[in-house]
């Protein structure tokens, strides 16, 4: 088995189990923004110093110029905001002050960080001395690998972000989409070089990181990537736009947070992919202000339930070969109430239904309830058919409340859809099959993978069925024959010490 998502935890591990000594009595919403506040100001300094350096060694001079910093995507750090000066304060009682008056320095030299940097280091609820550890854990980093270190603070990043959200429950489930779900929509889709990608509930960004991985392990440009978001939490979307910057990622977020619905910030974007993780099942999101709005190509979502109303709003982004990759909760696929069914069948007609992959439960953090990717394509290779897959016996239990794939589980997926796309993949029962539009018709167009797939056939061991079951009600009854010694042993010592049963 290669290498799992989730696991070999190292660095990202201490930072926590470090950091978890300033929680105290501080929200957790609060404590969130001290870590990442913390791992992003580690990371900008970093890199920033390190181009310091390398013109101070130049000659030219230009070491001063922010434009020098500019130009290979590094944020310009002030000489008073620089982790050396940081590291040196750590153990002092100023350390707070010192941290806020970084990040103000910072947003004021950064326009782009104007308002999104936490500054909340100076507070009294937060313990000074615990405050300094952390300081010393990432002052004590090698930073001498540039790449290797943006990965590992962006993971770091990302781990915290994950035990944010087991601690606090199905709220912190809407900005934060595991790995494992990322990876698979990304490698079915292949985002390619000089594509826009866009999220209109990003999160803290996942799916952009994943897809700038995607295109650099195939050979592409990283810089080559178009990468437009919305987010309508204002927490969320300061920590996406952090997110991005550790990773050196361009992205066009808005100038602020907004509701997709009623604020569409992108309203002339046709985006090539598409890649979303919508709140599930969201109710009362103002379907009564929007009848006449030009997205309901398909018929008006109802206003109990959100689902149709962001997958139209997609399609309505999409550019003429646009894709589509997102999560939804289960009923989208089968639901008849309000309208929904009727907004199926118009899209499914309309021919947009790649594929559909029901996934195992317990991948997300928060949520245990099952999910299903959906796919959506402008211009399907297979016109008129429909993938469908049931990958809900895959993954491996990572600890007894979470699951996730494997590499080789996320390359299953990519690979059956790779055949199915190139017309080379056969149906196998019980994991996948291509349906025709006649036949998802005569399912009353639900799209629930198990009534394509079937059940997967069981193979014969064979022993004639006589002689099995004569073998196996043989071992039943020598179980019964123990119990029965196991139940008079319990009577016996229950009845020495006046207990009797």
């Amino acid at each position: 088995m290669s290498d799992k998502n989730t696991a070999n935890i190292g660095f990202e591990k201490q930072i926590w189990d470090a950091a978890c000594v300033l929680w105290g009595h501080i929200p957790a919403a609060e404590y969130r923004k001290v870590i990442v506040g913390l791992i992003f100001l580690r990371y900008i300094s970093s890199a920033f110093e390190r181009k310091y350096n390398e013109l101070v060694v130049d000659g030219d001079g230009f070491e001063d110029d922010k434009d020098a910093y500019l130009m290979d995507n590094i944020f310009y750090v002030p000489e008073d905001a620089r982790w050396s000066k940081i590291s040196v304060a750590a153990h002092t009682p100023e350390i707070g002050t010192v941290i806020d008056n970084a990040m103000r320095a910072i947003e004021q030299e950064n326009k782009s960080l104007k308002n999104v940097l936490p500054k909340n280091y100076a507070s009294p609820d937060l313990e000074k001395r615990g405050l300094g550890d952390v300081v010393d854990l990432f002052s004590n980093m090698d930073m001498s690998n540039t790449e290797e270190i943006k990965d590992i603070l962006g993971r770091t990043y990302e781990y915290c972000i994950a035990q944010f959200d087991d601690y606090e429950g199905v709220k912190g489930g809407e900005f934060y989409t595991p790995s494992s779900v990322v990876r698979t929509l990304v490698e079915i889709l292949k985002p390619f070089e000089d594509c826009r990608v866009y999220d209109p509930c990003c999160g803290s960004g996942g799916m952009f990181v994943q897809s700038v991985k995607f295109i650099q392990a195939h050979s592409g440009n990283r810089q080559r990537i178009s990468v437009y978001g919305q987010e309508s939490n204002a927490d969320t979307w300061k920590m996406a736009k952090m997110n991005m910057a550790i990773r050196g990622i361009d992205a066009d977020f808005g100038p602020y947070q907004a509701d997709t619905f009623f604020n569409d910030l992108h309203k002339s974007l046709k985006a090539d992919f598409i890649m979303a993780n919508p709140p599930f099942n969201l109710s009362n999101w103002g379907q009564d202000k929007l009848q006449e709005d030009i997205r309901w190509k398909y018929g008006i979502p109802p206003a109990g339930n959100a689902n149709y109303a962001w997958i139209q709003h997609m399609i309505h982004h999409l550019a003429p070969n646009g894709k589509i990759g997102l999560v939804l909760a289960n009923g989208a696929l089968s639901t008849q109430s309000s309208g929904e069914g009727e907004i199926r069948k118009r899209i499914i007609m309309d021919d947009l239904i790649e594929g559909i992959v029901a996934m195992p439960t317990q991948l997300f953090y928060s949520v245990t309830i099952p999910v299903t990717l959906w796919f959506i394509s402008k211009n399907k290779k297979q016109k008129g058919k429909t993938l469908f897959i049931d990958a809900r016996k895959m993954g491996y239990m990572v600890d007894r409340k979470h699951r996730d794939f494997t590499d080789e589980d996320i390359a299953k997926l990519s690979d059956t859809f790779t055949a199915f796309q190139n017309g080379s993949l056969e149906d196998v029962k019980g994991f996948c099959a291509i349906a025709t539009t006649g036949m998802i018709a005569e399912q009353d167009y639900i799209l629930t993978p198990g009534r394509y797939v079937g059940i997967e056939e069981q193979g014969d061991d064979g022993e004639p069925f006589d002689d099995k079951m004569k073998r196996l009600t043989s071992e039943l009854s020598e179980m019964f024959k123990k119990s029965r010694v196991l139940e008079d042993e319990i009577r016996e010592k229950l009845g020495a010490i006046g207990y009797d049963i």
